[in-house]
């Protein structure tokens, strides 16, 4: 038993699906299924179930999880301790984002990071708010990025606060309009683009609804998107407008195809975190890279 073996089966595991797991391990498909072969054989027993649609653990595998993440955490930390400190920083830091911190936050926290630390690689994958803190709290990766919090075995930093903002297409009838702040009252007879079930935008969006007493079912939502970039473009090409992160939204006029406003009545408080688990210890490098996001962000 090798630890590439181990790594392959975790991965496995963590993603339910070979080519996932061969993308976060950098390695080719065929190879983590020979890995995976190989394990089972040394071990005499079946740890992954391979005919439905995704490769989940037997029973003797899920048992096995726990020991094999232990020991992939083990060695990490072993080989910490032995390296020169700038060498042992090397490897993968498997990372969850929801969409706006995939987009605005982590791509330069990234690349600061890869100037201190040449040999370290990032697996980044994007799911919305739940499910980051989801897969967090399933230790699918060790740090998260998320713009929602719930009461669990997870600590949350905080990074960015966030303001809500109109965005509409960019024609005569909201040109007119540009330039000052707006009520949302006066908008709600228009047609809106909205963000999908799980996302954390549209949780502290119809919240701030609410508390100003206005009913998500008089608002005429003709379009619901998974993803922010595709709401924006489904703006700019007249379809409705939206309600989007301040984060995201491009104020130069010259550079958008929509319009951005400030909402003047629209009380919205949101947070963006950075998420890992309580009772997980972080690997050398991963445990830099939360040290690191907290030093750009000064937070002691």
């Amino acid at each position: 038993m090798d630890f590439k073996q181990i790594e392959a089966f975790v991965n496995v595991v963590k993603y339910h699906n070979f080519s996932k797991a061969a993308d976060a391990s950098f390695l080719t498909q065929p190879t983590i299924s020979a890995h995976i072969s190989s394990l089972e054989k040394e071990l005499g027993m079946q740890l992954i179930e391979r005919g439905g649609k995704e490769a989940v653990p037997t029973r003797q595998g899920q048992l096995f999880f726990k020991y094999a993440v232990a020991m992939i955490g083990t060695r990490e930390k072993a080989v910490y301790s032995l390296k020169n400190y700038n060498e042992s920083i090397e490897g993968v830091i498997e990372i969850f984002a929801s969409n706006v911190p995939y987009q605005y936050i982590l791509p330069n926290l990234m690349v600061s990071f890869k100037k201190k630390y040449h040999n370290v690689k990032f697996y980044v994958e994007q799911e919305d708010s739940g499910q980051v803190n989801d897969s967090i709290r399933e230790q699918k990766a060790e740090i998260g990025f998320t713009g929602s919090r719930t009461e669990n075995d997870l600590v949350y930093v905080k990074l960015e606060e966030d303001n809500a903002v109109l965005i509409t297409p960019k024609n005569e009838k909201y040109s007119k309009l540009h330039g000052r702040p707006i009520k949302m009252a006066d908008f709600m007879e228009e047609e809106f683009v909205w963000r999908e079930l799980g996302s954390g935008s549209r949780k502290a969006f119809e919240r701030a609804m609410t508390d100003m007493g206005i009913s998500m079912k008089k608002m005429n939502v003709i379009a619901r998107m998974s993803n922010l970039t595709g709401v924006k473009k489904t703006v700019s090409a007249g379809l409705g407008i939206s309600v989007i992160s301040g984060l995201s939204a491009e104020r130069d006029t010259e550079k958008a195809d929509y319009l951005v406003f400030d909402i003047e009545d629209f009380k919205f408080e949101r947070n963006f975190y950075m998420t890992y688990h309580k009772q997980t210890t972080l690997s050398p490098t991963a445990e830099m890279f939360k040290k690191h996001v907290m030093e750009e962000y000064n937070i002691k």
